[in-house]
């Protein structure tokens, strides 16, 4: 039979019930165990060696995060997709190179995606493009500094690449993220935000707002020491005092 080998991994017998029916639709799967905690889980994966695990968080003594990082020591670690009731725990999930966070109750084709993400991991694997358990972008060499966000929308999270987002700006506690048209809430501070994104590629212009280099096409002067940046898209964005003097490094001034 063929598929990737699949194990799931839940102390809900509903739950690992439901995974089993939408798991049965899927030609790509191969449902080779289930297991009702993480030591269970853990066993499953030195004896079956799965080439992927649909892994619950909120478990009991050995929680999901705990298994993904005994897993991560594993010499032949399988792909992992997080299954869970709560959105909380998405960057500690990804930290750990997990392929999908997938939210409660799980739709078919929110699973069907899920699956063709693994496929392209294990895909890149046996390519010699990555190791397993990675198929996020890779920091950036120079400085480490982060190749994406993941940030919930509706009832699911959402992978953005960095050098996508063309602006964010601040609403209190979230920062909103401008990509392709589109707009997403990120529970951040901007300074942390700043922090994380490459300098050579993103310029913070106001105490409120961050833009990506490549899309700012010009600077106008407004008179009263008051400057704008114009973007490429036809809009202008007022310049903060304390940030002027990098923003005109930008052309050179």
């Amino acid at each position: 039979m063929t598929g990737l080998r699949t194990v799931i991994v839940d102390d809900e017998p509903l739950a690992v019930e439901r995974l089993q029916i939408l798991c049965a639709a899927e030609t790509a799967v191969n449902l080779v165990g289930t297991a009702g905690d993480g030591a269970a889980a853990l066993r499953l994966a030195q004896t079956l060696t799965p080439d992927l695990i649909l892994l619950d968080i909120g478990m009991p003594k050995m929680d999901g995060i705990s298994v993904a990082r005994a897993i991560a020591l594993m010499e032949r670690k399988p792909a992992i997709i997080f299954v869970t009731a709560y959105d909380n725990f998405a960057v500690e999930a990804f930290d750990l190179d997990v392929v999908d966070y997938m939210l409660k109750p799980v739709s078919a084709d929110r699973l069907s995606r899920a699956i063709a993400r693994a496929q392209q991991q294990i895909e890149n694997v046996q390519d010699g493009e990555g190791e397993a358990g990675d198929i996020s972008p890779q920091p950036d060499a120079s400085g480490g500094y982060a190749s994406e966000f993941w940030v919930s929308h509706r009832s699911e999270l959402i992978r953005i690449a960095a050098l996508d987002i063309e602006r964010i700006e601040a609403e209190r506690d979230y920062m909103r993220l401008h990509t392709g048209g589109r707009s997403y809430l990120l529970h951040q501070t901007i300074s942390t935000l700043e922090q994380r994104l490459d300098p050579s590629k993103f310029q913070r212009i106001h105490r409120s707002h961050i833009v990506r280099h490549d899309l700012i096409t010009g600077l106008r002067h407004e008179g009263g020491g008051v400057w704008h940046a114009l973007l490429e898209n036809g809009d202008s964005m007022r310049i903060g005092r304390k940030y002027l003097s990098d923003v005109k490094k930008l052309a050179g001034k």
